[in-house]
């Protein structure tokens, strides 16, 4: 981050943070060319700067505040695409975003470095080195994971704990604000995953294919319902086109009507009759062995009437074949004559 890497400093340069486990924090000074067409071909001087911060317990997380407690994001580089074809237009030059002032002038006379291990969180005065503030976490346990976010437009240091609890301190004062039991940690898999977010969330792998999100803002808890996504957008259904006159005298195809909506029975207050309608029958076993007999019966006599009509069509067969051999004698005695 851009920061004081000395007591003397008088103007914020890049820096490397580094915490160890054994709680000591070393500040690395790094020196860039200052121009672009150098940075190529000289390289990046890094050098220590001689400062030692220490805390209790493995070293977690840093953030900078400037002098009215805002979160000074790190410097970025917006990234772009190597092949867009806009590349061959014209060229472009590599840009680094700077968040922080680049002199303590237009910033004031200090800035806060919040480090947070994992027993306790500190609270630095940058260049003086001062510690501000100071806050034992926890003595029986130790921090999982610790990040300093932004909730309800202020910055808080949130901790998720070994024991289960969710903790949040204010900045930079380190004033605790929330500490509630939520969940003890039993598998390894949570104390992996688990992060916090901005506007009071946090995440976590429950599964290896599940994520469970969480929230310890009453705001965001209020506004969930409306957060929630759908899976499609409802949309009116559009009135239909009125179509003009002559479009319809001269036009193509005609339009569809439903034969039954036009001239069938709906039209004069009646169901239709393609509807299903429910026919009350005479009820109980009986009824239903009366149906089934007379449905066997019909089955029966339709079986008669068919092979009667095979038997007149045998008869009708035999008939045709005798025709045809008289009309072929009387034709060749016709012959003959």
């Amino acid at each position: 981050m851009e920061s004081f890497a000395r007591k003397n400093d008088s103007a914020v340069s890049p820096c490397l943070w580094v915490g160890t486990g054994l709680g000591m924090v070393l500040i690395l000074s790094l020196n860039l060319p200052g121009s672009d067409d150098l940075r190529q071909s000289e390289p990046v001087m890094v050098s220590p700067s001689g400062t030692v911060l220490t805390l209790k317990g493995a070293v977690l997380t840093f953030a900078c505040l400037d002098c009215v407690g805002t979160l000074t994001h790190p410097p970025y580089e917006v990234w772009r695409d190597p092949h867009s074809a806009d590349d061959g237009e014209k060229t472009r030059k590599r840009k680094l975003v700077m968040h922080s002032p680049s002199s303590s002038q237009d910033m004031g006379d200090h800035q806060f470095a919040v480090i947070c291990s994992e027993k306790q969180a500190k609270v630095f005065s940058l260049p003086s080195q001062t510690c501000l503030y100071v806050h034992n976490i926890t003595e029986t346990s130790f921090l999982l994971r610790a990040d300093v976010v932004t909730l309800c437009n202020s910055v808080c240091l949130a901790c998720f704990c070994a024991n289960g609890h969710i903790m949040t301190l204010s900045l930079p004062s380190l004033r605790p604000l929330l500490d509630i039991n939520y969940l003890p940690v039993t598998d390894m898999r949570t104390a992996r995953t688990f992060c916090f977010t901005n506007e009071g969330q946090a995440l976590y792998l429950s599964s290896p294919t599940e994520i469970q999100r969480l929230t310890y803002s009453q705001e965001m808890c209020d506004n969930l319902q409306d957060m929630l996504g759908d899976l499609f957008t409802p949309v009116e259904t559009p009135e239909a086109q009125n179509r003009g006159f002559l479009k319809g005298l001269f036009g193509g195809s005609g339009q569809a009507f439903d034969r039954e909506e036009l001239f069938g029975e709906a039209t004069a207050g009646k169901a239709s009759r393609s509807l299903a309608q429910h026919i009350p029958g005479s009820g109980g076993i009986e009824g239903v062995r009366g149906a089934a007999g007379g449905v066997i019966g019909d089955l029966t006599r339709a079986r008669i009437a068919l092979d009667e009509r095979g038997q007149k069509l045998g008869e009708l067969d035999e008939r045709t074949a005798s025709m045809m051999a008289s009309a072929e004698a009387f034709s060749k005695h016709a012959h003959e004559v």
